[in-house]
């Protein structure tokens, strides 16, 4: 049986697993949690919903409370999520603004 798997020594814990399976494990261990106002976890795809008003600078315009954000993006910071808003290119939002819907 040949496989052409690369193994790569793991020190933290003495073995050698396979290369995609630690990739794997790393990456889940670097994984930011990133929950809204009211503590839940938000992910990729997720809608939200904007708990007060908030100016957009650059833009001139409010977005009011209650406004449904669909679709936002994780930026790997855990304070801040991408989505879009039509009129409005590149928003960012803090996460402390906004409630998992």
């Amino acid at each position: 049986m040949s496989t052409d798997e690369d193994y790569v020594y793991d020190e933290a814990s003495g073995e050698w697993p396979p290369a995609s399976e630690l990739a794997a494990q790393r990456a889940a261990e670097d994984a930011v949690d990133v929950r809204d106002a009211v503590g839940n976890i938000l992910a990729d795809g997720d809608a939200v919903t904007l708990i007060k008003d908030l100016e957009v600078k650059g833009a001139g315009q409010t977005l009011k409370q209650g406004t449904l954000i669909k679709s936002i993006r994780l930026t790997g910071d855990p304070q801040e999520i991408d989505c879009k808003y039509p009129g409005i290119k590149g928003l960012v939002l803090r996460a402390e603004f906004v409630r998992k819907r």
